[in-house]
């Protein structure tokens, strides 16, 4: 029953520091488990020690939530090379929202005719070959050169809590403080092949704020991880000595994808076991058929501590630039990239419009009864799950065996 008593506060006892709550039972003891009280709170800034001094704390209002910007607002931002709005707007992309999606596309219409212009160079190797001290090393020789960088790190997604660390911004503490460059840390939110799933998108963006180089920084990979392959205009791959044997290294997958193999760590007492291994990989390489037309794919030494043969890593990009743009490579290689772009978003689009459908989603769970039950093949509830989705009337298709 509702209890519609007014409490009146000059009933209400002082308060002596052992007040119990209110939901505490009248005659209950500690023998009951009610060991509860409501102690004083402290009204400024006081430790609470002996001898402390208090200091009165200013109490500010709660501040509104940002206004949302309009498209040419995000386009104008971007183009003067606004990092704030750069940051926003790089969200606005990569946001599942649906009410995003019509204006972040709407801005990369607009942005598309100001990108291009750049290196994309895509990064990747297994975890611990230093990647992210490679890209802070270079990234710094290319800041002062008068490079202007992005770097976009990709940090894996937890399958189990769905959350992403983004933590590499952190091992680049000299390069994300430089005014030449820009680092956005993403999570690659369960996207297979190392990369983000709007890493595309971003990439459009960072370009049109006038950024002429892009490294795109990859989780940790393996054998197969080659999707920022389709990304990038060129491909390079960091290993570390003593990763493995010759046959190890001559495994189709992301060997044979890429466009200049780095052997990071040269340094030190490790110096002439990175040299054995940058040989190694260059006689694998050459059983290998090239990546790119025209490109005899090759391996490097360098240290990202020391600094030694970094100035030669870019050298051998600015070389692949070269030679892929006077053959036409580079923007044959482009076009076949923006034709995957648009086949993935088609793909992309019709599985979100199947999951999105009201007729799929009434009948799902009872489908899957069905298949966990044993009652129909996982074949024959994709294909019930597909004539469900094409059923424009909305009527339930199901047959009799697999009715809930």
């Amino acid at each position: 029953m509702k209890d519609d008593r007014v409490a009146d506060p000059a009933a209400e006892p002082a308060f002596d520091g052992h007040h119990r709550p209110e939901w505490v039972p009248e005659r209950a003891g500690e023998a009951e488990g009610f060991t509860t009280n409501v102690m004083p709170g402290i009204k400024s800034r006081h430790d609470g020690l002996p001898g402390g001094t208090s200091v009165e704390t200013t109490i500010y209002p709660a501040t509104g939530k940002r206004p949302e910007l309009t498209v040419d607002e995000y386009v104008d931002g971007v183009l003067s090379g606004n990092r704030s709005i750069l940051a926003r707007a790089i969200t606005l992309v990569e946001s599942n929202a649906e009410r995003h999606r019509e204006k972040a596309q709407e801005m990369l219409t607009r942005l598309l005719p100001h990108a291009g212009q750049t290196i994309r160079v895509g990064i990747t190797g297994v975890p611990g070959a230093g990647k992210s001290s490679v890209i802070e090393t270079l990234g710094l020789r290319l800041c002062e050169r008068g490079h202007k960088l992005a770097v976009l790190a990709v940090d894996p997604t937890s399958s189990v809590t769905g959350g992403s660390i983004l933590g590499d911004k952190t091992r680049m503490e000299q390069l994300s403080r430089n005014r030449g460059a820009y680092i956005r840390p993403s999570p690659s939110g369960g996207v297979l092949g190392g990369v983000a799933r709007k890493s595309r998108e971003t990439m459009i963006v960072c370009e049109a704020a006038g950024f002429d180089v892009i490294f795109v920084e990859t989780v940790g990979v393996g054998q197969s991880e080659i999707t920022v392959r389709s990304m990038v205009d060129i491909f390079l791959l960091l290993q570390i000595a003593g990763a493995g044997d010759e046959l190890q290294g001559i495994k189709k997958g992301v060997m044979e994808r890429c466009d200049l193999v780095v052997v990071n760590k040269a340094d030190g007492d490790n110096t002439l076991r990175a040299e054995a291994a940058r040989a190694d990989y260059d006689r694998i390489l050459h059983y290998l058929q090239p990546s790119t037309e025209g490109w005899k794919t090759r391996a490097l030494a360098c240290s990202a501590y020391t600094g030694d043969g970094i100035d030669e890593v870019w050298a051998a990009v600015e070389a692949f630039r070269a030679n892929t743009t006077a053959s036409g490579v580079f923007e044959k290689r482009r076009q076949q990239q923006n034709l995957d772009w648009m086949h993935n978003l088609v793909l992309e689009q019709i599985k979100r419009s199947f999951y999105g459908n009201a007729n799929v989603r009434l009948n799902m769970p009872a489908i899957e009864r069905q298949v966990i039950g044993g009652k129909i093949s996982p074949t024959q509830a994709a294909t019930l799950l597909l004539a469900l989705e094409a059923d424009k009337d909305g009527v339930c298709v199901m047959p009799p065996e697999a009715s809930p």
